[in-house]
């Protein structure tokens, strides 16, 4: 270090330990590259500090990338790649960083009698650095985006599967995509074959066949129609994973209870949850098997009359025209049902009990 260079060292070191740096880097980065303006600000920082701190150990020692070095650029170009942000997006953004950095480097050079040629130097050792950084990440990215990208027609499962993903790339997908945020985004699940006209006549939105349902993701709830579909929303963009497994807890619901058109989760609930608890399901049929034995014949009608009973909001009138047959025959059944399970299905708990035990022997028949 006999030629001066550890005075740039040095120079180098307090430019990086500037604590204002980081943030203003960030903030540039943000203002000046739409496509990394919706990533986390901490995702920039972590990888921003991660290149700086590699640049400043390869400019102390001048020499060009380590390999693991190297291996961490590999690591962000494929992490940009799966979060939908472009390659131009990823060097636009690195470039607002080194820009800012250096204008850092030559206030503080100057100030401290640096010579320029020195800081020459140092940005060519640098930008030898730099340009096996760049060779990686591109090439990084590009293998990563040949392995994602959609077939032709491909472009909204591409795009929705990322949605569903969560997190930054969910973030990016909207944008791609066009979808307002401002009031929340919608999550629809339905079967195969539900006609998507309705959907596409209220744009924006995107749907297909994803994992063997279809899938739509709209700035607001649909209409009701005929087909039935599974709702769950409004929701943030990081949040439509889940509210994805509660429109499908809507659509096996809406299913089970012969509900048509969509149903919202919210609508639902109980039933739901009920649904999905088959341990529960299982203790509850268990514990009353004896009694199903005890009905005989007469246990798929008495199960049959509890339930259309309950579900005409214990109207026996109404329970009795969906069953086509009296109304005291559906009191009878009512009460046989309450004498041999001890279940009182005019109480609040009791009915719900009664809903999902009936229910679950009407599956367990067929």
């Amino acid at each position: 270090m006999n030629d001066g260079w550890a005075g740039m060292v040095d120079l180098i070191e307090r430019v990086m330990g500037d604590e204002d740096l980081l943030p203003s880097v960030i903030a540039g980065v943000r203002a000046t590259v739409r496509e990394v303006a919706v990533l986390p600000p901490s995702d920039i920082a972590g990888h921003t500090r991660a290149l700086l701190t590699a640049g400043t150990r390869a400019l102390a020692d001048r020499r060009g990338p380590t390999e693991a070095e190297l291996s961490f650029v590999e690591e962000l170009g494929v992490t940009r790649a799966r979060q939908g942000v472009p390659i131009e997006a990823v060097l636009g953004a690195i470039h607002v960083a080194e820009r800012a950095i250096w204008a850092r480097a030559r206030e503080v050079g100057r100030a401290e009698g640096v010579s320029a040629e020195r800081l020459l130097d140092a940005r060519e050792l640098y930008d030898d650095w730099a340009d096996a950084v760049r060779g990686r990440l591109i090439s990084a990215h590009r293998a990563t985006r040949a392995l994602a990208d959609p077939r032709p027609g491909g472009r909204d499962p591409a795009i929705l599967r990322r949605l569903l993903q969560g997190g930054s790339a969910a973030a990016l997908a909207v944008a791609e995509a066009g979808l307002p945020v401002a009031d929340g985004l919608w999550v629809l699940v339905a079967r195969p074959g539900f006609d998507e006209r309705a959907l596409r006549d209220q744009p924006p939105v995107v749907c297909a066949i994803v994992d063997d349902l279809f899938v739509g993701v709209l700035s607001r709830a649909p209409s009701a129609r005929d087909a039935t579909a599974g709702l769950a929303g409004p929701a943030a963009p990081d949040k439509l994973a889940p509210m994805q497994r509660l429109a499908l807890a809507a659509l096996v619901t809406a299913e089970a209870t012969g509900r048509t058109g969509v149903v919202h989760i919210a609508d639902v609930a109980w039933q739901a949850a009920l649904t999905v608890r088959a341990d529960l399901a299982a203790a509850l049929l268990d514990r009353h098997r004896q009694a199903w034995t005890s009905l005989g014949p007469n246990a798929g009608p008495v199960a049959h009359a509890v339930l259309a009973w309950l579900e005409s909001d214990r109207d026996v009138t109404v329970a009795g025209g969906r069953l086509f047959v009296h109304p005291n025959t559906v009191r009878n059944r009512v009460r046989r049902f309450a004498e041999v399970t001890g279940i009182d299905p005019a109480g609040t708990f009791g009915a719900v009990n009664a809903w999902w035990l009936c229910r679950t022997w009407l599956r367990e028949a067929t």
